[in-house]
């Protein structure tokens, strides 16, 4: 799909609206150029962005990987109220742990009156109903799908000690409450599954935002009639017109007009494509200066659009659905705590122990082993590694893709946007004819250019604007129709053309012109005489070597997949060094890169910013979308590089290994204590030790606090 065209001598000299530099074949795109986003499309979105990682009645039971988090209204929602049920149970705990027994001889302090026990009981109840129903329901969900994970640990310790303290403050067991481990649990619970929940939520709002690309109304053309309609009541056959700066409504054909097309966002080509009587065009991409007729060739279910978003959702659809370590660590934790506080129970009864002691060894068991460092062990880790790398331009959208940064083995790099510019800039200005210098034949073309909206004509003026140049006055402005523009400056006959221009008039074209294979050249003349050229491309970003070299160093292979011409591609992968190079790729192509790397073995990246990067970035096992780009790219993405630095791609494989293995750190200090404290608390070294419920309390809380303290530390890993 070349989106710089050749001229007809082999030069490749890309050619621009007004200048008509080359006239690219779309016809390739009929397959793919249908119509409107039905409104089925826009069910699938919403459908597509329910979290269905929440299996009990009303919040989640565990949060799974998904490899895109679909944080939809229910999911936000859930966010919200974790936060208000922390707040209000956070409130009531105060009085509750203030007024427990077992805290104030902790704490070596007396605090007694009239109806202290039935207000502590009734403060402890609303806790455990309010605070632990997202636990408690969830327990129902984990052992309908038998894998039961912290939602069936936190549930079974809460209410172990919740009825064990309701016992002995009721006189039915001797002994004492746990009521302030039982609050603090909960608020640490919910902290914890709040900190989480907002770090993976990441609304993926990729589909619709596809959907919104395309306008709502469209203007019909019914013989001289011009009315505004729904787009989705259009028809095959139907004409509609497209004016200048609008978005085109559906795919379709041209029929009347002539202009510049950007497609960039669409199909990756960094030029826009001339558009005239019988070229398809897709719906989405946005029109320049002149007016177009349009028939609607296809509709529904076969329109571009809807084959990336059927792309999108099938390569989200497709990602892993492991668990985090944390779901695997407290399951585990879960069969140990359940089947060791059983165990400490029976063990205890046929010892001969009494009823209060075994019941008081399994509840002291059941506490110990309580997750509050495992509730906060990975969502603090994410919360400081997200903010720290936001700081730093990354910003983290799936957490689990973010850990596996440190795999990546293969990076794919869309060019438009991406490792270039996205924007036509001057590369050089050359003088062929003594008498004018450099600043007035760029002064003097920029004169001619400046009214134009086209992005070769912008580039020149910019570059003029740049330099600080004044620009002359210019008179008798004319169009050259297909060639380029003329005027009178300073009383001199001045034409900015193509090189088809010099062609139809014999005149030479510097060898030095047709050697680039990235630039596009319009030629300057006047008084017909060939005074200079100038010379645009679309420039590789200033970082953009640096960050391949520091990738390959890392072991790394860097690839490159874009929808320009071949041309244009080679010559950018071969002044960045890279691996490999794919051009002339459409959205279902660039999957298939992806997916043919990781069949062999490769761990890929993909780094993009448009609607065509969408599926591939959904499909790679880590997607980077920079922040210049589309909010679809951004919002597919894993991950964004809100500075579009592609430097900053190495710095997200450093801070994806650095927080890892801050992850991992926590996890042993979360669990390891446990594996001491556990066996303590069942009575292995009675009589000579027996781990009460307060020391089993307190250790419990110091593994927190180590854990919390080891989390801070990766701050100056990130430095």
């Amino acid at each position: 799909m070349p989106s710089q065209p050749t001229n007809h001598d082999g030069h490749t000299s890309s050619e621009h609206a007004h200048h008509a530099h080359g006239s690219p074949d779309h016809s390739h795109h009929a397959g793919h150029v249908t119509g409107r986003t039905e409104p089925a499309a826009e069910a699938r979105a919403q459908q597509h962005i329910s979290h269905d990682a929440h299996s009990g009645p009303e919040h989640p039971t565990r949060h799974e990987n998904h490899g895109h988090d679909h944080g939809g209204p229910p999911m936000r929602a859930m966010i919200v109220d974790f936060l208000r049920r922390f707040w209000i149970c956070l409130i009531l705990s105060v009085p509750v742990v203030g007024l427990s027994m077992m805290f104030q001889e902790l704490m070596g302090y007396q605090l007694d009156f009239p109806f202290r026990e039935p207000l502590v009981i009734g403060l402890a109840t609303v806790i455990y109903l309010y605070g632990g129903w997202p636990f408690l329901s969830g327990i129902v969900g984990e052992l309908r799908t038998r894998q039961p994970g912290m939602m069936t640990l936190v549930a079974v310790a809460i209410t172990a000690a919740y009825v064990y303290s309701v016992a002995v403050s009721l006189g039915v067991l001797p002994g004492m409450d746990f009521f302030w481990e039982l609050a603090t649990l909960i608020d640490i619970m919910l902290l914890g599954h709040y900190l989480e929940m907002k770090s993976v939520a990441g609304a993926s709002r990729s589909l619709e935002l596809i959907v919104q690309m395309l306008p709502a109304e469209a203007h019909k053309v019914a013989g001289e009639q011009i009315t505004d309609v729904k787009v989705d009541t259009l028809t095959q056959g139907d004409t509609v017109l497209v004016r200048p700066g609008e978005r085109i409504p559906t795919d379709g054909e041209v029929v009347e007009g002539h202009s510049a097309v950007n497609e960039s966002m669409l199909t990756g080509e960094s030029v826009p494509v001339e558009k005239r009587q019988h070229d398809s065009v897709i719906a989405g991409a946005i029109n320049g200066e002149g007016a177009l007729t349009i028939r609607v060739t296809h509709k529904g279910e076969d329109s571009y659009l809807n084959k990336v978003v059927r792309m999108v959702e099938e390569a989200q659809n497709a990602k892993s659905k492991t668990q985090t370590l944390a779901d695997r660590a407290a399951g585990w934790l879960t069969l140990i705590s359940l089947s060791v506080g059983l165990l400490t129970l029976l063990v205890w009864l046929l010892g001969g122990k009494d009823i209060a002691f075994a019941v008081e060894r399994m509840v002291t068991v059941m506490v110990t082993a309580c997750p509050h460092a495992l509730g906060v062990a990975i969502p603090l880790v994410v919360a400081i590694s997200t903010a720290m790398s936001a700081q730093r331009g990354l910003l983290i959208r799936n957490r689990t893709a973010f850990e596996e940064a440190r795999k990546i083995t293969a990076m794919v790099f869309d060019k438009t946007g991406t490792l270039t510019e996205g924007a036509f800039g001057v590369t050089r200005v050359h003088v062929l004819r003594e008498g004018t210098d450099e600043a007035t034949l760029l002064s003097t073309a920029a004169a001619l250019e400046q009214s134009s909206q086209h992005p070769i004509a912008q580039g020149i003026t910019q570059e003029a604007r740049q330099r600080r140049l004044s620009l002359p006055a210019i008179t008798d402005f004319q169009s050259i129709t297909g060639r380029g523009v003329s005027a009178t400056v300073e009383s001199k006959s001045v034409q900015v053309v193509s090189p088809g221009y010099l062609k139809e008039r014999n005149v030479p074209i510097p060898a030095e012109t047709t050697s680039s294979e990235a630039e596009t050249i319009v030629y300057v003349l006047i008084d017909d005489q060939l005074t200079g050229y100038v010379a645009l491309a679309d420039k590789i970003r200033a970082d953009s070597k640096e960050a391949v070299q520091r990738l390959q160093q890392a072991g790394i292979k860097v690839y490159m997949a874009t929808g320009d011409n071949q041309k244009v591609a080679d010559a950018v992968a071969n002044e960045l060094g890279l691996d490999g190079v794919y051009a002339e790729v459409l959205p279902d192509q660039k999957v298939a890169v992806v997916k043919d790397l990781q069949s062999k073995g490769q761990f890929v990246a993909m780094t993009g910013d448009g609607v065509n990067d969408a599926p591939a970035l959904a499909q790679a096992n880590v997607g980077i979308a920079v922040g210049s780009g589309t909010d679809v790219a951004a919002e597919t993405a894993d991950i964004i590089l809100v500075n579009s630095k592609p430097t900053d791609i190495t710095n997200l494989v450093e801070f994806g290994r650095a927080t890892y293995r801050k992850m991992i750190q926590n996890l042993f200090w979360a669990t390891g204590y446990n594996v001491i404290t556990i066996p303590l608390a069942a009575g292995v070294l009675y009589p000579r030790f027996v781990l009460s419920p307060a020391i089993g309390a307190v250790l419990m809380t110091a593994s927190t606090v180590i854990v919390a303290l080891n989390a801070q530390l990766l701050k100056r890993n990130l430095r």
